[in-house]
């Protein structure tokens, strides 16, 4: 069985229901899911899992939020190995472009990402099930 981490960032509640949605995707293809906030993720916690859901709205001009969720996600990618990686979040104005940036950068380091999902402010029934099969590609 996958053990799977979610690890998210939220401000208004938008990237939290999708780690939601993921995680249950997770369980219902048969992992276990944790949710854990970006504050309280590190590479030693990374290294207890068999892949990572990593999720972060997108921040003023399409970057990821740099006050807690960034220094975690830079101090734990290059830990990851080949671990599967995917990629989440939420945008409220703009065309969701960080996400193109942020797969760009998790490829150039070297990460596993085996999928990506983003969603136009909070999660809708379709991006819900987007989340679900991001989360069921990492098990």
């Amino acid at each position: 069985m996958s053990k799977v981490a979610v690890v998210y960032w939220s401000g208004t509640g938008n990237t939290e229901a999708m780690a939601d949605a993921v995680a249950k995707g997770i369980q219902e293809k048969g992992g276990t899911a944790d949710i854990i906030g970006a504050a309280d993720f590190d590479s030693a916690k990374a290294a207890e899992y068999d892949a990572i859901a990593f999720g972060c709205p997108a921040m003023g001009d399409e970057a990821l939020e740099e006050m807690t969720f960034e220094p975690m996600y830079d101090a734990v990618k290059g830990s990851l190995g080949d671990k599967k990686v995917a990629l989440f979040g939420s945008y409220d104005w703009h065309d969701g472009e960080w996400m193109d940036y942020w797969k760009e950068d998790a490829e150039g380091a070297g990460l596993n990402i085996v999928a990506t999902c983003i969603c136009k402010d909070a999660p809708d029934e379709a991006a819900a099930q987007e989340c679900a099969d991001l989360g069921a590609a990492l098990v």
